[in-house]
Formats: C-alpha cells, sequence, structure tokens
C-alpha cells in the first residue's frame, strides 16, 4: 500500500472513529524528504490522491493541493523530532472539550488514570491558544521542553505524532478515550495512578513523560 493509500484509510477510519467531524482535521505523512498533508477543506473520510499537498521538509509547498492552514502543526513536530513519519490533528468532541479546562498538571493536560493512556501516548501537554493556522502553532511544537508525541491545543482540539501512520491514528484514538474518561469523572474523587506506577509503566513501554529533558 502506498504512502497516499494509507493515508485515504487512516482518513476514513478518524472518521469512522468518530473524531474529524466535517472538514475538520488534517492528517500527513512523512515519505523520505517530502511531507504529504492532506489539503484545506478536504473531508477526512472522503480523501482522494488529488487531496494532498507536497511539501518540503522545512513546509515549502512543492505541489498539489493547497496545503491545510494548520500545517505548522506537522511540520513542527517532523523538525522536531525524525522519529516522527505521521502526524494527526483532529477536532475530535472529547479532546476538544476537554482542551478547553484547565492542564491537569504542567506535565500533562490530561490525568494518568489509565495504564493505556500512559503506554501508548504518553504525556500530552496543554499547547496555548493561537489562532487556527497561525505559524506559532508550529513554533510552539518546538519549543515546548521535554519529550512528547501527543498534545492538546487550548480551545482547539488534539495533535499527535507517530512512527508511521497506523500508530498517530492510534494514539489519537486512545487520547480521545482519555479524554472523555477523564471529563467523565471530573468532579468526582477519582483514583489516578500513582508516580510510582506511571513511572514504570513509562519506562517498561517507552513513552514519554517526565520534563526533566529540555528538548
Amino acid at each position: 500500500m502506498s504512502i497516499v493509500d494509507e493515508l485515504i484509510a487512516a482518513g476514513r477510519a478518524l472518521v469512522d472513529a468518530g473524531l474529524s467531524p466535517g472538514t475538520s482535521g488534517n492528517i500527513s505523512a512523512r515519505d523520505d524528504d517530502r511531507i504529504l498533508v492532506s489539503g484545506t477543506g478536504t473531508s477526512l473520510g472522503a480523501l482522494r490522491p488529488e487531496d494532498f499537498a507536497i511539501l518540503a521538509a522545512d513546509g515549502t509547498v512543492h505541489g498539489g493541493a493547497k496545503a491545510s492552514k494548520e500545517t505548522p502543526l506537522h511540520v513542527g513536530f517532523y523538525q522536531r523530532d525524525p522519529a516522527h513519519h505521521a502526524v494527526v490533528h483532529v477536532h475530535s468532541p472529547q479532546a476538544t472539550a476537554f482542551s478547553c479546562t484547565a492542564p491537569w498538571s504542567e506535565v500533562s493536560a490530561v490525568p494518568p488514570l489509565t495504564p493505556y493512556f500512559v503506554m501508548r501516548v504518553g504525556r500530552a501537554p496543554l499547547l496555548p491558544y493561537r489562532m487556527p493556522g497561525s505559524p506559532q502553532l508550529g513554533t510552539d511544537v518546538l519549543e515546548e521542553p521535554g519529550t512528547f508525541r501527543a498534545a492538546l491545543l487550548a480551545n482547539h482540539g488534539s495533535v499527535v505524532a507517530g512512527a508511521s501512520i497506523a500508530e498517530a491514528v492510534e494514539r489519537a484514538v486512545e487520547l480521545e478515550e482519555a479524554c472523555r474518561i477523564a471529563l467523565l469523572t471530573a468532579g468526582t474523587d477519582r483514583r489516578e495512578l500513582s508516580a510510582e506506577q506511571v513511572a514504570e509503566l513509562a519506562q517498561r513501554w517507552n513513552s514519554p513523560w517526565s520534563v526533566a529533558t529540555v528538548h
């Protein structure tokens, strides 16, 4: 399956999972020295091969469709870590709702309520609100300290990266579920995973949590 075919299938999967209403959200993949990103105004559930913009590694558009205005987010993740080969940005209901609340901590906007969030996603910091399409979105990704592969965008939605398209989609789904559980348990006497439990999970699954190492 080609990179484009994988992106088309991933777009459908995100819509089927309820993570991308209407024409919201965008998806990309790095293919050697180029980046393919879904075009502006496209529905992730109905992507066609001609719906992708072709970018250089620095974000310069080389052809294809008109690039999504959220492209700086994608480029920021690729420039931050060469291990990132796919990025998913969605305005999914649970993550967007949770992005409108105060962050759990400076480490992660989302609390460690389940082992799967820690294992599959790791910490997800809250990045500041920016106008959609602002180049500052990419700068925020690059300047956020520590290691991370997912974040909430204040009053906006979520963005995740993965070593593959499938991994990025899986993390987007897991982050949405973590936000749903956090919303369901808000205001209750809930039980979070302890610092020791989180550290054990993060070490075993090579998942980022600490901000001790500044990028």
